[in-house]
């Protein structure tokens, strides 16, 4: 794998640690405003709209700029942001920095799925995707736990200083590391908006907002499951949530490996068992081991999903692939938003609070679902295709003829 992609996974370390890290810290940004944490919470809303609205946004207005260069600028406005949350005066100037840092958001990882695809060959596309997205999925392990140890012990505007170097070494990196690759010719953003008029790169975000989705119907609601089911102490949580990132580590990883080779077979064996371990989880929840294992788990299965998807809608987008790229990276928060929104619904609906686990459960078969009727329709265009070039079932004197040397 070229280094390139480390630059690239330093970024994505950035950003991760950003977008969740102030979930840690909501406490500590409502005292120093003097806002409530409900009120606080408005700064995790306002980031996964900000990502939803710039992902699209951002990769149109950059469709003149050559790729290497729209990185730099993206980072640049991540590192702008967060400079911006950390010094804010107000809750309001606090909020305007993190969706200022969010617009960078999808457009990143848009571009730079497509980048990292285009750095290696073709049998390596999933996994040079997977190397990128390595440094969001370590963010949870390593940048979130020690932004919120930084935050409660130095102070929160600390911690965003922080990711605002990180973004300063990913821009350096991508500045140092990532080669100038060429626009593609003729390319326009009517080219880029003809992807989503084909039916396979619609089903693959769906798969993306509901498999996913289920992943985050679950843990969105991970702190109230452990301490009131499973017994766990509130000083555990931070425990449970680095396994959960250990999980999404490996997951990612095997994601991409396995989906160099079978793409589909992955997807469907990654989403029946997510499906599955989400609805023995409101079970093993009753028990801390099996809790903790059960956690992991949802981490590894979820994330495994995410290179294939990602590289489904590079392959099927082939020609203009960025912005159906980066809208997929969208199509991501709006599966976490969909599902916490789900989740929560069925909780004060009094149904318990391992409820959330079959709302992720039947979010994860239906994504299953979408997956079984992709494969068939490609199966379908391949066996048609190969029925055409054959000249089976078309009128013999319309077949072309055949010259015998």
């Amino acid at each position: 794998m070229p280094l390139a992609l480390l630059a690239l996974a330093i970024g994505a370390f950035g950003i991760g640690t950003t977008e969740f890290v102030i979930m840690g810290l909501l406490p500590e940004v409502a005292a120093g405003y003097g806002v409530t944490i409900p009120t606080a919470g408005f700064l995790v809303t306002g980031y996964a709209l900000g990502v939803v609205l710039g992902a699209p946004l951002m990769t149109v207005l950059g469709t003149r700029i050559p790729r290497k260069r729209m990185l730099m600028l993206l980072m640049g406005l991540f590192i702008a942001g967060n400079l911006l949350s950390a010094l804010a005066p107000t809750f309001g100037v606090m909020l305007a920095g993190r969706v200022l840092a969010s617009l960078a958001h999808g457009a990143f990882f848009g571009i730079g799925a497509v980048v990292a695809a285009e750095l290696v060959a073709p049998e390596k596309k999933a996994g040079a995707i997977a190397m990128m997205f390595t440094g969001l999925t370590v963010a949870n392990v390593v940048g979130v736990p020690l932004g919120t140890l930084v935050g409660q012990h130095l102070g929160w505007r600390v911690t965003f200083v922080i990711v605002a170097g990180l973004g300063v070494l990913g821009l350096l990196g991508i500045a140092r590391l990532v080669p100038d690759l060429p626009r593609p010719e003729g390319v326009r953003i009517r080219d880029e908006l003809a992807a989503f008029r084909n039916v396979q790169v619609l089903l693959a975000m769906a798969m993306t907002v509901l498999g996913f989705g289920g992943v985050f119907a679950a843990i969105t609601y991970i702190t109230p499951m452990m301490t009131n089911v499973a017994g766990f102490a509130d000083t555990s949580v931070t425990w449970l949530l680095v396994l959960f990132g250990l999980g999404m580590v490996g997951g990612n990883l095997l994601g991409g490996r396995f989906a160099d080779r079978r793409l589909m077979p992955m997807l469907y064996g990654t989403l029946g068992a997510l499906a599955l371990v989400l609805a023995l989880f409101t079970v093993t929840a009753h028990h801390k081991a099996a809790a903790a294992v059960t956690v992991t788990l949802i981490g590894a299965l979820g994330f495994a999903t995410v290179p294939p998807l990602q590289k489904r809608v590079l392959d099927q987008a082939a020609g203009a692939p960025t912005l159906a790229s980066a809208v997929n990276i969208g199509a991501f928060n709006l599966g976490n938003a969909l599902a916490a929104w789900l989740g929560g619904l069925v909780i004060a609906g009094g149904m318990g609070w391992t409820a959330p686990n079959w709302v992720g459960a039947a979010l994860a078969a239906s994504a299953l679902v979408l997956a079984l009727v992709s494969g068939a329709l490609e199966r379908r265009t391949a066996r048609t295709g190969r029925l055409v070039a054959s000249g089976a079932g078309v009128p013999e004197g319309e077949r072309a003829p055949v010259r015998v040397a």
